[in-house]
């Protein structure tokens, strides 16, 4: 039996408009998509798709339904295989389970825990003497009732038993509160105490509507001003956007999300009536939360805030989302507004214009180097050029890249072949992603299981990867080592970034394992990652650990790209020797000589096997 939560999901994420559009040819009309009814045969548009509804109908024949009911009835499948099949459209698998089906999900009694809870905060705001201190914030926020209600917002108290004692009254024990995050006992035999204490109460939903955790914002002194739920069964916040449950509908209508910071951007933004808004979960965009977005649009606003911690956020979600073959734009608001502050101020429709100016993510960043006269001189031409390598790597569409290596060489003054050899890409390895993408549809349309395609895929990926030589190496015995020593993930996100990786595939793997955290299964990991990552993930955890000491072959790996990358800034260098002037070949020099030093100091470190690290080494400091 298919579960009911499995139907939901795929429901939840299936583009009704898309899997229609199939078979109707449909047109935006409004809101909604017209189009004749393929059940009576219809010539004129009377037949209507309502992707905030997630349902078609006829006005004609008076045929209609939901995703499910329209591919049973066009294809002839009974449920379960129309379920299936918008299943396979929708990147959703399918799992068949024991139980009866309408039976209980067994994150029921969680949910109930955080439902209660939140209907809890809710009374302490604004029903008790209690939650003064939060009502008054709510005010100089411009925040009334009626949206407050809108968004569930709450108070948590700051006694520690006052919530405890009433969700015990309510049959919830104290195990079962902790295990839905509400309650916390930080060590075996501590007394359990609030998770939120003080603070104005965010509920926070998936999906599908469910109550899954909270976020806290202090009322009053504090350190740490924004807390959410711990993990569970039921919260995962690299899973999760703030707001997606109300923005879902519009966000397809609109074909455009406006990604902002906080919890409050996203209560003005809807109060104000633009609906097609959500927000991570206080922490960097997740690659998960990257995908969760590529299942509602291809086009994503990102507001942050303007200063350097903003524009670092920026970048970094942009990056992810370009990966997920999501468009990208970066619209800039006044220095010191947040798309809160300057609603409020401004109103909507002020904003839509700053919307209307958007600029597309790479041109943002190439503005900002621009302006802070990093194209000016070759010294910081380099350096501008190394902050717009992670973006040109993180591009998906191949049509795409290509503009962006055109921008960076219009900009810089550097050859595109240059820029193409920089992000470590050939046309070969180019063709062989797209191909790598087209083949689950070809093997559809052809029926067949495609195992060959998958073995003459395999046998291109190894040997592309043997053409890299030993830069191949390093990169795989790292993320091997990372997969059997998870808890030094952390720290070697600290000292190279996933997008320093020039193989696709390891590239992708390592920023899983950093997205995922230590304690994320293979399945897990797996699942945000192409065919080609997966199946080098299966092969990495195969082999096994390597048996030597994890530690000494990361640092060993880490000090080989890093020689790596020396080398290529030195060739950089020699190239920028013959159009030099004499004081610029003077700093040059300069530069060189600094290199050469670093690259000496990594020479005792190195992987075993990266035969080229010496040779390396002793081309930076022969060459003139």
């Amino acid at each position: 039996m298919i579960s009911d939560e499995t139907v939901e999901r795929v429901r939840e994420s299936a583009d009704i408009v898309q899997i229609v559009g199939e078979h109707v040819s449909l047109k935006r009309v409004g809101a909604d998509y017209r189009g004749p009814c393929p059940f009576h045969q219809g010539t004129h548009p009377n037949f209507s798709v309502s992707p905030k509804k997630r349902m078609y109908y006829c006005f004609v024949c008076h045929e209609g339904g939901d995703v499910f009911t329209f591919v049973s009835k066009r294809l002839g499948l009974d449920w379960p295989s129309a379920i299936r099949l918008v299943a396979e459209k929708s990147g959703v698998e399918v799992r068949e389970v024991e139980t009866h089906h309408g039976g209980p999900d067994p994150r029921d009694p969680l949910w109930e825990v955080t439902a209660s809870a939140a209907e809890y905060f809710r009374h302490m705001l604004w029903d008790d003497d209690i939650g003064r201190p939060a009502r008054e914030y709510l005010e100089t926020r411009k925040i009334d009732r009626t949206t407050a209600d809108r968004f569930g917002l709450g108070y948590a108290p700051p006694a520690i038993g006052l919530m405890r004692g009433y969700l015990r009254t309510l049959g919830f024990d104290d195990e079962r509160q902790i295990a839905a995050g509400v309650l916390s006992q930080p060590e075996e035999g501590n007394e359990p105490r609030p998770r939120f204490r003080g603070r104005l109460i965010f509920p926070i939903f998936d999906a599908a509507g469910h109550t899954v955790g909270f976020g806290g914002r202090l009322i009053g002194p504090g350190d740490v001003k924004y807390v959410n739920s711990r993990e569970s069964p039921i919260f995962s916040k690299g899973h999760l956007l703030y707001g997606l449950n109300w923005a879902k509908f519009a966000i397809r209508r609109d074909e455009r999300m406006l990604l902002v910071e906080g919890y409050f951007d996203v209560v003005r933004l809807m109060a104000s009536g633009i609906d097609s808004v959500a927000a991570p979960l206080g922490t960097a965009l997740t690659a998960a939360q990257a995908g969760l977005i590529a299942r509602y649009t291809k086009q994503v606003f990102l507001m942050y805030d303007s200063d350097p911690a903003g524009l670092r956020a920026t970048f970094r979600a942009g990056d992810e989302l370009l990966r997920h073959g999501i468009a990208v734009r970066v619209v800039t608001l006044p220095e010191g507004e947040d798309p809160d502050t300057f609603v409020s101020r401004n109103g909507p429709a002020e904003l839509e214009t700053h919307l209307r100016a958007a600029l597309d993510v790479f041109d943002r960043k190439v503005q900002l180097l621009e302006r802070a006269g990093w194209f000016a001189d070759l010294h910081h031409k380099r350096g501008a050029i190394d902050r717009l390598l992670p973006t040109i790597r993180a591009v998906s569409d191949p049509i795409t890249q290509e503009l962006y290596i055109k921008r960076a060489s219009e900009a810089s003054g550097v050859a595109p072949t240059l820029l193409w050899r920089e992000i470590g890409q050939q046309p070969l390895e180019r063709a062989s992603r797209e191909a790598d993408k087209e083949e689950p549809a070809r093997r559809s349309a052809s029926g067949r299981k495609g195992g060959g395609g998958r073995r003459q895929r395999r046998g291109e990926q190894r040997r592309r990867r043997a053409q890299a030589g030993g830069r191949g190496v390093a990169e795989r015995e790292l993320v091997r080592a990372l997969l059997f020593a998870r808890a030094r993930t952390k720290a070697v996100a600290e000292r190279i970034d996933a997008t320093a990786l020039r193989d696709s595939a390891y590239r992708e793997i390592l920023a899983a394992l950093v997205a995922q955290g230590p304690d994320a299964t293979p399945d897990v990991l797996a699942a945000d990652l192409t065919p080609d990552a997966a199946e080098t993930l299966q092969s990495l955890l195969s082999e096994g650990p390597t048996g030597a000491d994890a530690q000494r072959v990361i640092d060993d790996c880490l000090a080989d790209l890093q020689r790596r990358e020396l080398a290529h800034r030195v060739s950089e260098i020699n190239r920028l020797m013959s159009v030099a002037n004499d004081v610029q070949k003077s700093d040059l020099m300069r530069q060189k000589m600094e290199l050469v030093l670093q690259v000496r100091k990594l020479n005792g470190r190195g992987f075993p096997t990266y035969g080229e690290s010496r040779q390396t080494a002793g081309r930076i400091e022969s060459a003139p």
